[in-house]
């Protein structure tokens, strides 16, 4: 029996995290080749927050929608194009119509991993349109096992064709992922994908622990290029399964060579565990505010440590960026 794994790779999407949104049109088409001849299955593009985000709150982008996904798609071949898409930064008139018009292929919906209500309107449009629909449960460490399979369930009555939850904190340990992966597997009747990030250096060992839980979707990035401390890195993660038994369909010595050429190209530096990174997987706090937390932190000379430990306390979630800096402000009171 084949044991299938479809990969999907957000390098130009949550790699844009890292960047401060800024990748160029040009080193989105270096990427997508690379990971094209490859085989990457699917490659996901756009803001760190998805379609329709830049905007001064959550970073502005270098380029915009049309620009990414239209370069994107002229240098894909063999891959689908994916795109992030969270209702309410992303609208069906303004963004989705557009880039299913371009030519987008996957498009996941996202919400808070409580607010699964909010995707019933665009899940059902990409249905509409005939494209690949999946559900994205975000934050998901915030929700118990039992919830998550609710709100997953009502995606998969939404039109979703698999449901995707992200450790978009970077918070889990192998046993949490054991847990709510299963729960999900055993409540629902579409696949189950896991996207893992790094700031507790456990990307690799909850990626597996996904799929030895009946998971069969996973994400990986190019080095880890990714929010915080990134995310699973693509090429060790391919490599792992590849030794497991598991088929990707990517090939590694062209993947490889894909993440060698995305560190010189792409990254002005390469996602490594730093000290803020595990205080912000410790509290639970959304890996996108690394850029924001060290910012304003160096700005007005507060720990970021006791930002990321009190951003965990309110459970402040990704769109809440203005709160860092009221947290910032109550820190300065506090210490005088």
């Amino acid at each position: 029996m084949i044991k299938q794994i479809l990969i999907s790779d957000p390098t130009l999407r949550d790699g844009n995290h890292a960047c401060a949104h800024q990748l160029s049109a040009q080193q989105i088409a270096i990427y997508c080749e690379a990971a094209d001849k490859a085989g990457v299955p699917i490659v996901e593009v756009g803001h760190g927050n998805g379609l329709g985000a830049s905007s001064l709150q959550v970073g502005l982008s270098k380029e915009d929608d049309k620009t990414i996904l239209e370069t994107a798609k002229k240098h894909l071949n063999k891959s689908k194009l994916g795109i992030h898409v969270i209702p309410g930064f992303a609208t069906i008139k303004r963004d989705l119509v557009k880039a299913i018009d371009i030519g987008v292929d996957v498009i996941r919906v996202a919400s808070h991993c409580t607010e699964a209500d909010i995707t019933q309107r665009h899940l059902g449009y990409v249905r509409e349109r005939g494209k690949e629909a999946y559900g994205v449960l975000m934050m998901s460490h915030m929700a118990s096992a039992s919830v998550l399979v609710e709100e997953a369930q009502k995606m998969e009555l939404y039109g979703a064709e698999g449901i995707i939850i992200m450790d978009s904190a970077g918070a889990y340990l192998p046993s949490d992922v054991q847990e709510k992966i299963s729960a999900l597997v055993n409540g629902l009747k579409v696949p189950v994908g896991f996207h893992a990030h790094n700031n507790l250096g456990m990307a690799i060992a909850n990626s597996v622990t996904a799929i030895e839980s009946g998971a069969k979707i996973l994400d990986g990035t190019a080095r880890g290029f990714g929010a915080g401390a990134g995310n699973a890195q693509l090429e060790v993660l391919v490599a792992v399964l590849e030794k497991m038994g598991y088929v990707t369909g990517i090939d590694l010595y062209k993947i490889l060579d894909a993440s060698d050429i995305a560190e010189k190209k792409i990254m002005s530096t390469v996602p490594t565990i730093k000290s803020d990174s595990i205080v912000s997987g410790l509290s639970g706090v959304f890996s996108g505010f690394a850029k924001h937390v060290s910012r304003i932190s160096n700005e007005y000379e507060v720990d970021p440590r006791d930002v990321y430990r009190e951003l965990g306390k309110r459970k402040i979630v990704g769109g809440q960026e203005d709160i860092i800096i009221e947290v910032v402000m109550d820190l300065i009171r506090n210490r005088k």
